[in-house]
């Protein structure tokens, strides 16, 4: 029997521990070719290097490579080795990560800064460095990590929040951009037990919490089949779907009294009742011209 991603050949980065290991064991269980990334290097006895090992001792194929995600050239370097090797990038997991938690008022822009260029940027650099070789093989799956803490938000993680809700709105945008070249690009969100949320969860949970629990869910974002522009929220078993949607509001007359009339009419606007998930983001100036009686295709 054919396996989900036979032959496939993936990037994963951030993985040599955690997550990433765990989602690069879940890809290559699945038939891909995955080249094992992680910041601390890729020499013998190194977390990315017993990873692949740990890969190949199972019959699976795989390679570590060293690389820093903020460093663009270090990225391009990545996918040239994957290019090399297999000749194809057909899935990319943009995985790596920090935490730098503080209250935003004791946060430094530094730790603001280095948090967005791991998580944002560093995505941006491995997306940007695979996207011309999706385009041209007419094929890619592309996924973004991103957080509920970017979705609805964590006390102390300003940064972090910001950076994993950004991934989401260039998931949205990339999917858009690659469908005609079969590049679906999806978020995962996960909930696990891993070095990033040491300490934060109680020990009878990080048990249920384990990494491997929520890989299977990345698999099945980068299948042939996946959707696009999804977020899979993923931990413990469970996994469910978050939407960024609209609701139907109101409509109220331009006028020197029209912020009182939204004022007072606040809970209404925030009525999710028979709420809405926007295709594109020129969808909200269609859906208020029409509310003003203008009929205004999509361009």
């Amino acid at each position: 029997m054919k396996k989900l991603l036979q032959d496939r050949v993936a990037i994963v980065t951030g993985a040599g521990a955690g997550l990433g290991r765990a989602h690069a064991l879940e890809l290559a269980r699945h038939g891909a070719r995955v080249l094992v990334n992680d910041v601390a290097g890729a020499h013998a006895g190194s977390p990315a290097s017993a990873v692949a090992d740990e890969i190949v001792r199972n019959g699976g194929s795989a390679l570590a490579a060293a690389g820093d995600v903020t460093d663009y050239a270090a990225m391009q370097a990545l996918v040239g080795r994957a290019m090399d090797e297999w000749q194809r990038v057909d899935i990319l997991v943009n995985n790596a990560g920090i935490l730098r938690d503080k209250s935003f008022s004791k946060m430094t822009l530094d730790d603001f800064r280095q948090v967005l260029d791991v998580h944002l940027m560093g995505s941006v650099h491995c997306a940007k460095a695979a996207w011309e070789i999706m385009r041209e093989q007419r094929y890619g799956r592309i996924v973004m990590t991103t957080s509920s803490s970017g979705l609805y938000g964590n006390f102390g993680q300003a940064n972090y929040s910001a950076a994993k809700m950004a991934l989401v709105g260039l998931m949205q945008t990339l999917a858009l951009e690659g469908a005609k070249y079969d590049i679906r690009v999806n978020c995962l969100a996960p909930t696990a037990a891993t070095a990033m949320t040491e300490g934060l969860l109680l020990p009878d949970a990080l048990e249920r919490l384990a990494p491997a629990s929520v890989s299977p869910a990345l698999a099945a974002l980068v299948a042939e089949d996946a959707p696009t522009r999804c977020i899979l929220l993923a931990g413990a078993g469970g996994v469910e779907s978050a939407n960024i949607t609209m609701t139907r509001g109101i409509f109220v007359e331009p006028g020197a009294d029209a912020a009182q009339h939204i004022h007072a009419r606040m809970d209404e606007i925030r009525d999710r009742a028979g709420e809405l998930v926007p295709g594109t983001g020129f969808e909200q100036c269609q859906f208020e011209l029409a509310k003003a009686g203008f009929d205004m295709p999509l361009p």
